[in-house]
């Protein structure tokens, strides 16, 4: 698989990635040896680079990406810490950040974790200078060795790639969410932070697979995030309504090339983007994990199909999420 740089980290990654949301929780339940078989399917097929958080599942996630580690050692994994507790800025300080740390390097069975990123803070933890020195602590403490941020808006993602220590942002990045194009991402390409494009198929709606009719359990974010009930309404279906997102999908699905899944074109169309470092598709089984790694092989798209993509944001889905985030 063709890697690049994950920005400040200095480290080499796959261009397609593993996001292990689902393998912790909100998606539905994915027994362990399931889990287990995805993440080694997915390496087999060249990930290198795995994204897990300390909420998934209460550790759950981080766990079994730990079990994977034991296994397969040389892999570069990114947790993420901060949701586990009432978001407020006074939250975020450095007898935490050393608390939560010893809890994600206890998950993980590791000594020192390769990326650990801000989980979405409040907005004003992204201004706090004191953040960013209780982060640069843990990395001389031998804790971590790089941090970056995850993020919801492109100003806060702004706000961090000015910082000289802040390593990567993570971002949601897809054809329903084109604003990182406009500043976000030529701004990290400059500073040479790396940007993890996160939720690239706007929970599954940019597979294709769904329709008015796919029904969601009770367990799924799909079904009960759908408002913003529990997290940032931009997390689920990028914020984007269902209806207009099936109807989205509709017109892009005659620009898939023969060959390519809908899935895999829209992974293709974020990798196609050279400011992003990976994405960072979930997956529930193996062969999702072999399918959504195969999107690297591809060919890029073409100029053309790239315009056709913009077409359709611009008509359906820019007045709808572009002034939010």
């Amino acid at each position: 698989m063709q890697k690049r740089e994950l920005g400040r980290t200095g480290r080499q990654v796959g261009v397609v990635g593993l996001g292990a949301w689902q393998l912790g929780a909100d998606w539905g339940e994915v027994g362990e040896d399931d889990a287990l078989a995805t993440l080694h399917a997915a390496v087999e097929a060249g990930v290198t680079f795995i994204d897990t958080a300390d909420v998934y599942g209460d550790g759950r996630s981080e766990q079994i990406v730990g079990r994977l580690l034991k296994e397969r050692p040389g892999l570069t994994v990114a947790t993420k810490m901060g949701r586990r507790v009432a978001q407020v800025p006074s939250a975020y300080t450095l007898d935490n950040f050393r608390a939560w740390n010893d809890r994600s390097r206890q998950n993980l069975g590791v000594d020192t974790i390769d990326l650990v990123q801000l989980h979405c803070p409040p907005t004003p933890v992204f201004s706090d200078q004191a953040v960013y020195d209780a982060l640069d602590t843990l990395v001389q403490e031998g804790r971590i060795a790089a941090y970056g941020v995850s993020v919801e808006t492109c100003q806060e993602a702004l706000t961090a790639i000015a910082r000289p220590g802040v390593a990567s942002v993570q971002i949601i990045f897809n054809a329903f969410r084109l604003k990182p194009l406009e500043q976000v991402l030529p701004a990290a390409a400059e500073a040479g932070v790396g940007i993890i494009a996160r939720v690239p198929l706007a929970s599954g709606l940019l597979s294709g697979r769904y329709d008015e009719h796919t029904s969601f359990g009770t367990d799924d974010h799909r079904a009960f995030n759908r408002h913003g009930e529990s997290f940032d309404v931009g997390e689920t279906f990028s914020g984007v309504d269902y209806a207009t997102g099936l109807a989205a999908v509709e017109r892009l699905k005659p620009l898939v090339p023969e060959g390519m899944t809908t899935a895999q074109f829209a992974l293709r169309w974020i990798i196609d983007h050279p400011a992003v470092s990976v994405v960072i598709p979930g997956a529930r089984n193996e062969r999702q994990a072999a399918a959504n790694a195969a999107a690297a092989r591809l060919a890029p798209l073409s100029e053309p199909t790239h315009a056709a993509v913009a077409s359709v944001y611009d008509e359906l889905i820019r007045p709808l999420v572009h002034h939010r985030w």
